[in-house]
C-alpha cells in the first residue's frame, strides 16, 4: 500500500479516513489533526500556560509531545498514586514519565500522593470504602483535586488530560444509556472555569482514535507503559469500548460520527447549561481552598484528614 501523500510505503492505514500514510507523513499529520481540534473548540492560545496530567501511558506521553512541537509553553504533572500491581505500576509510569521529560528537557512536576497524605490510593479507598468496592472513585477525586490544585499554585491558565476518542465515546455512550443529564451536560472538548477557584480544563485529542495515538508513540519512539491500571479490570467503561470496537469494525467512522453528532446537537441547544436547574453552589473549602459542594470541608480533605505522612 503506497502512502497517499508522498507515494511511498504505507504504513499505517485509517478506514474511517480513506487515508493511509508513510511514517513521516503519519507524524505530521497528526500533529495538524490535534491543532485543527484545539483551533476549533477555542481551547487555548499560544499566549497560554499549559500544563497537561500525564501518566506514563501513550495517550498522555503523546499529547505532551505534540503540544510541545507545535510550539505551545506546557509543563507536565504526574501523579505517584501508590498503585502496584503485578509490574508496579505506579513506579514504571513514573520512570517513563520521567524519562520523557528530561530527555526532551521539559519540565515534570511530581506529586507523590503517600509522601503528601500519608497513604497511597489503594490504602486511602480501603479505609474511606470500608472494603466496599474499588478504588476508581477515590482516586478519580483525588486525581481531579490535585491537578486542579497544581494548575492554581502554577499559575497555569488550562490543564490538559490526555483523553482519546474512544475515551469520550465510551463516557458519552454509558451516559446516553442512562440519560445522566447532569453528566451529558459537561462533557465535552472544554470544560469551561465556571466558578472561581476552578481551571480550565480541555482535551485536545477528542477526536483521535486510540489506535492512532498507538501508532503515533510507536512510530514516534515514545516509550511508555503498556500495562492498564491493576484496578481498570472488569471496568464498565472497558465493556463499552468494545461494544463501541464491534460498531468501529463494520461500520468504520462509527464511534467519530456519534461523539461529533453529540457535540453538533449541544451546539444547537439539546443540551443548554440552562437545563440545569440541580446544579450545585460551589464555595470554599476552609482547609485547602478550593471549590467544593460538599458542606463544610471538601470531600478530599475529609478523606485525607486522618492520614499522617508515612503511614502506611
Amino acid at each position: 500500500m503506497k502512502c497517499d501523500k508522498c507515494g511511498g510505503k504505507a504504513v499505517f492505514h485509517m478506514r474511517h479516513h480513506k487515508l493511509a500514510l508513510c511514517q513521516a507523513d503519519y507524524l505530521a499529520w497528526l500533529p495538524q489533526q490535534v491543532e485543527r481540534a484545539i483551533e476549533k473548540y477555542k481551547m487555548f492560545s499560544h499566549q497560554d500556560r499549559l500544563l497537561v496530567a500525564v501518566s506514563g501511558g501513550k495517550d498522555s506521553l503523546s499529547l505532551w509531545d505534540i503540544l510541545h512541537k507545535l510550539g505551545y509553553a506546557v509543563d507536565g504533572l504526574y501523579i505517584s498514586l501508590g498503585i502496584d500491581g503485578g509490574v508496579n505500576y505506579s513506579a514504571e509510569s513514573r520512570r517513563l514519565s520521567e524519562q520523557f521529560a528530561g530527555s526532551r528537557g521539559l519540565h515534570l512536576h511530581v506529586v507523590d500522593v503517600a509522601a503528601e497524605y500519608g497513604a497511597g490510593i489503594p490504602q486511602i479507598a480501603e479505609r474511606a470504602q470500608r472494603g466496599r468496592g474499588k478504588a476508581c472513585s477515590v482516586c478519580g477525586l483525588a486525581k481531579r483535586h490535585i491537578m486542579n490544585r497544581v494548575a492554581r499554585q502554577g499559575g497555569y491558565q488550562v490543564l490538559a488530560t490526555g483523553h482519546n476518542l474512544d475515551d469520550e465515546a465510551a463516557v458519552l455512550f454509558g451516559n446516553t444509556l442512562t440519560w445522566a443529564g447532569s453528566y451529558l451536560l459537561r462533557q465535552g472538548p472544554v470544560l469551561e472555569a465556571r466558578d472561581e477557584g476552578l481551571v480550565r480544563k480541555v482535551k485536545p485529542l477528542c477526536r483521535i482514535y486510540e489506535r492512532e495515538m498507538a501508532a503515533y508513540a510507536w512510530l514516534g519512539g515514545i516509550e511508555y507503559i503498556y500495562d492498564e491500571c491493576p484496578f481498570a479490570v472488569g471496568a464498565t467503561s472497558l465493556y463499552y469500548k468494545d461494544l463501541l470496537n464491534q460498531l468501529e469494525s463494520e461500520r468504520p467512522g462509527a464511534k467519530l460520527n456519534f461523539y461529533l453528532s453529540f457535540l453538533r446537537a449541544k451546539a444547537a441547544g439539546l443540551f443548554s447549561p440552562d437545563a440545569d436547574p440541580d446544579r450545585p453552589l460551589l464555595h470554599t473549602c476552609p482547609a485547602c481552598g478550593q471549590p467544593t459542594t460538599a458542606p463544610g470541608e471538601c470531600t478530599f480533605c475529609r478523606m485525607t484528614s486522618k492520614l499522617q505522612p508515612g503511614e502506611t
